[in-house]
């Protein structure tokens, strides 16, 4: 499994969220809510491409609509492999915060 950096992390688990709606815009814009702080297209941008590269996710083109000159949407989903690096990461997350409780900040 190829390590994955916490912003590939975010963009895959927006994409999931998104479903068939997962296109740069939108993530954008999911990804900016959620963790509150505007992020730029060009910050998503090369994480798609490199999630694409390792065969985490794969894209195609959309309809062409009105709304965006006649020009498609590229949406994005997750692959299989993706799925399990995923599935791989929330395991690790949930061990690693499991001993959480433990501590006193007291």
């Amino acid at each position: 499994m190829k390590v994955l950096t916490q912003r590939e992390e975010h963009v895959m688990l927006a994409i999931w969220a998104l479903k068939d709606e997962a296109y740069l815009v939108a993530i954008k814009k999911y990804l900016s809510n959620i963790l509150g702080k505007n992020w730029t297209l060009g910050a998503i941008h090369t994480p798609l491409r490199r999630l694409e590269q390792l065969g985490y996710l794969e894209s195609y083109l959309g309809e062409v609509t009105a709304v965006r000159d006649g020009r498609a949407k590229r949406i994005y989903r997750i692959t299989k492999s993706g799925l399990e690096v995923l599935t791989a990461y929330k395991k690790i997350t949930e061990a690693l915060w499991s001993d959480f409780p433990r501590f006193n900040f007291r």
